[in-house]
């Protein structure tokens, strides 16, 4: 797309090099709560696998990058060969406090439609796509300003996800939860750390029964130097893999804990309570203060278990959809 000349006087145009810290750094003053430094951006944003230099719309004033908003559409699938060609996100947008209030938000969200359109878009997510993002969608608490503008160009609620926090400063594993991994155990089955030829196994399931980018997590964790002692399987009486919980795996921080799964046929003998509490209490040894992680549904059974080993909601976002 060519550069575009605005009514807020800013130039509306593609990514260019050298504004990548100057972005980062107009990020952090918009978004103090959710700041940003450049190295991450550019992990996260520039070596994204599906990144295009035009999608990332730069509002420019006098010479300076003030804003941005980045539009993404698939150039590497998922999984299999499906790049959702009709699909398209917006993963983020933020405009430097000195340049508000002159309409330039609303000239990038438009900016960055138009280039989804451009592209063949017909739906577009206002949530990061897999495999890097921020947050799973939009604080509306702390951002209602950006919900309102989304809102106006016709985004509505698709739904919500909650982040949660535990504190690990008093943790200790539960009796109940030790009774039962005795009884399990004693039953054949086993729970550890995986060797490293059990891992195939391991993001088969979670690729296959769970989702592609949880495949992905694990095995690019562990290439680029996950210590083994950070997932948490179990293991069937005849050494099938029934589930794990890790912590670690995004971005290399400790205390976030995920993924985590069990395999739907197993549920109902307490793996998934018995994984979330083995994972913690490594957690805890190794040092970790917390135990946190950004998406899960509230209402689901991952949720709720979430709840009653003590997590408490920190943020709620929302997931929003329009067409295009």
């Amino acid at each position: 797309m060519n550069d575009t000349a605005t009514p807020s006087g800013a130039a509306i145009r593609g990514f260019r090099t050298g504004d990548g810290p100057r972005l980062a750094e107009a990020w952090t003053r918009a978004a103090p709560g959710d700041p940003i430094g450049y190295r991450r951006f550019r992990d996260l944003v520039l070596l994204d696998r599906n990144f295009d230099a035009d999608g990332l719309r730069v509002a420019e004033l006098d010479g300076a990058p003030v804003g941005a908003a980045y539009a993404v559409r698939r150039l590497i699938p998922e999984a299999g060969g499906d790049l959702q060609p009709e699909t398209g996100w917006i993963g983020f947008f933020f405009v430097d406090p000195a340049a508000q209030r002159r309409g330039i938000g609303r000239e990038l969200i438009m900016s960055a439609l138009d280039w989804l359109r451009s592209q063949g878009c017909r739906t577009v997510f206002f949530s990061p796509t897999t495999p890097n993002y921020f947050l799973p969608g939009l604080d509306a608490d702390r951002y209602p300003a950006a919900d309102a503008l989304l809102r106006s160009q016709g985004f509505q609620t698709h739904y919500q996800a909650v982040a949660m926090d535990l504190s690990l400063n008093d943790y200790a594993m539960p009796t109940d939860v030790s009774d039962q991994l005795a009884r399990l155990t004693g039953d054949g089955y086993r729970f550890g750390t995986p060797d490293s030829d059990e891992l195939p196994a391991l993001i088969k399931i979670a690729g296959e029964e769970f989702n592609a980018d949880w495949a992905r997590a694990i095995r690019e964790a562990v290439v680029a130097g996950l210590p083994l002692d950070r997932i948490v399987a179990a293991f069937g009486p005849g050494g099938e893999p029934l589930g794990w919980a890790m912590h670690a795996a995004y971005e290399q921080v400790p205390e976030r804990f995920g993924p985590f799964g069990v395999l739907p046929a197993q549920r109902g003998l307490g793996l998934g309570k018995l994984l979330l509490h083995l994972t913690l209490e490594r957690m805890r040894g190794a040092g970790c203060h917390s135990a946190w992680f950004l998406w899960t549904g509230l209402q689901s059974a991952a949720g709720q278990l979430y709840l009653k080993t003590g997590f408490t909601v920190t943020r709620t976002f929302t997931i929003m959809k329009a067409a295009l």
